[in-house]
This record gives C-alpha cells, structure tokens and sequence, in this order.
C-alpha cells in the first residue's frame, strides 16, 4: 500500500477499492439484492437478446435498437456488479491498475452508448409516427447499422481519451479509492498533479453524452406529441402513445439515476453517506435489471415469444386473445 511521502509514482501497481464508508458490518446482506437484481440483469437481458436474435419476424429497426439498449446493459452490469460482490462478501477490494483502468473505460462506455441507443430509439418513435409511410423507407436496415455503429463510434471516442488523462497523472498519496468500483473521478482525486482538465473533460464529457442526448429525446417527444393530438381519433392517439409507453419508461429509469450519480458526491452534505452510496448505485442496477421486464409486458411481439419459450400452449391462447 502505498504512503503519503514525498516519493511520486506514474501509476500505483493497484487499488484497494474500500467500499460503502461507515457500513461494513452490513455489506454482507447489502450484497444480497445486488446479487439478485444481477441475476436478474443477466437472465432478463440474455434471453431478450435470444428472442431478438432467433426471431426473424423481430430482425426491424425497433427490435435491433432494444437488442442493443439489453448489450449495453449487460457489459455494465457484468463489469462492475461482480467485483461489488467480490468486495462485500469476500473483503477482497484489490484491482490492478490496468484491471482499474479497464472497468473504468466499460463503465463509462456504457453509460454512453445506453444514452445515444436511447436518443436512436428516440427517432424510432418519430419516423413511426410523424412519418408512418415512410418508416420503412427512412429506418431501413442499413441506416440502423450504420446508427448503431455511431452509437458504439461516438462512445468510444468520447470515453478513450479519459483512459490518457488518468494515465499522465502521479500519484503519491493512499491508494485506497473510497468507492465500489473505479472511476473516472474517483480515481484522479487521488493524483498530486492538477487534476482541473480531468474535471472539465468530466463536465464536458456529460453534457455532450447526457444532457444534449436528453435534449434531442425532449425534441423528439414535442414533435411525436404535437403529431399525436393532431390525430382526429383518441383510439388513435392512445395507440401512438402506447407504442412509446415502454420507451418513455426507460428514459425515467436511465436519466435521474445517472443525473444523481453524477452529482451525488456534491450532495454528501444533505444525506448520510451510507444513504448517499446506495442511491448513487440504482444506475447500475435498476435499468439492467428492469428494462427487459419492460419490453417482455409491453411489447406484444416480445411477449408472444417470451411464451413460447417458456409455455408453447400459451402461445396459442395469446393469439385468439
């Protein structure tokens, strides 16, 4: 472990992650709705990418952009969820440097590229209503490939030069990081150098991944609204909004708990740090977690082949329904 001493280093050979401060005694039963809620991630995720990928019928621009909203949960939830574990139940906060580094890059990944699938889905929902005619012709295969290869373009570009600006630090205090799992802040506060770029690319970083991605999803629901209530029907209103009803929920459960995260250090005045450390965690855990749920009741398609996957006779009685 290292010391505060006058000797600097480039790079600590590792980290010692320390966990909730102030709740050890607890953080074996903490553990328990982390592991649960992960196993749920894993399942709910990994078997609405099944259905996405065996069902042809699903091989549409909707389907393609879920599929990739479930990808990015699953790499969130599998590179942090784990290691909090490993830390609660087995105290073994340990993590490498470039172990440190290569959690760190994931995470933020992510978080961005679960941000720009929804601004995609966002579009989705536009075409499909403001412009139903022309959705198949707009929204074709090749423009989702090409959209979801900027999602996954722009996410790295925006996340890989934070893995430099951790790396030109020195470090010559404590190697204990005061968190649950490496990041980007987190760890640049433990550097002896000046860490003011670090902190305005921070800045930068989420209001160009967060704050403008909710901004084009706010545009795009005023114009999916305004196209809404010039329908003459109300069955045909309550059907285009239905068809965003799934989407809209996901944005709820993405956007606050991230905006928290993000500010939840500058709130440590207000609220117990033990509190404060368990809502600063519900980005991890809630969208991975409920998200598939989400798709699985609301989405019909999605829901007839959930029951043929698990009751085959079901399937029968949904479709005379």
């Amino acid at each position: 472990m290292m010391t505060a001493d006058n000797q600097t280093f480039s790079a600590p050979i590792s980290f010692i992650l320390t966990g909730f401060t102030g709740t050890k005694e607890s953080n074996i039963w903490m553990a328990i709705p982390f592991c649960v809620m992960y196993i749920a991630a894993l399942f709910g995720n990994s078997l609405l990418l099944f259905i996405i990928l065996t069902e042809r019928s699903l091989h549409v621009p909707m389907y393609l952009f879920i599929s990739m909203l479930a990808t990015a949960d699953l790499l969130l939830s599998t590179t942090t969820v784990p290691k909090i574990l490993d830390l609660f139940w087995f105290k073994a906060g340990e993590i490498s440097f470039v172990s440190c580094l290569t959690q760190m890059f994931f995470t933020h990944f992510s978080f961005i590229a679960e941000s720009a699938v929804l601004v995609a889905m966002a579009f989705d929902r536009y075409v499909a209503i403001c412009n139903p005619l022309r959705y198949t012709t707009v929204l074709t295969k090749a423009v989702s490939g090409k959209m979801g290869l900027a999602v996954v373009t722009r996410s790295f570009c925006v996340v890989f030069p934070v893995i430099f600006l951790v790396k030109r630090l020195k470090f010559c205090r404590t190697n204990l990081l005061p968190h649950t799992y490496c990041e980007h802040m987190g760890i640049a506060r433990l550097a002896c150098d000046n860490i003011t770029i670090n902190l305005l690319y921070g800045v930068a970083m989420a209001v160009l991944a967060f704050v403008l991605d909710a901004a084009l999803i706010a545009v795009s629901y005023m114009l999916i609204l305004r196209a809404v209530f010039q329908l003459s029907s109300n069955k045909a209103r309550l059907k285009a909004l239905r068809t965003c009803g799934s989407h809209i929920c996901v944005i709820l459960m993405f956007y606050p708990p991230s905006f928290f995260s993000y500010f939840a250090y500058r709130l440590g005045h207000i609220l117990p740090d033990c509190i404060l450390n368990l809502l600063s965690h519900f980005h991890l855990l809630i969208p991975p977690t409920l998200n598939p749920i989400i798709y699985g009741v609301t989405t019909k398609a999605i829901l007839k082949q959930l029951m043929k996957v698990f009751h085959p006779w079901c399937s029968r009685s949904f479709l005379l329904s």
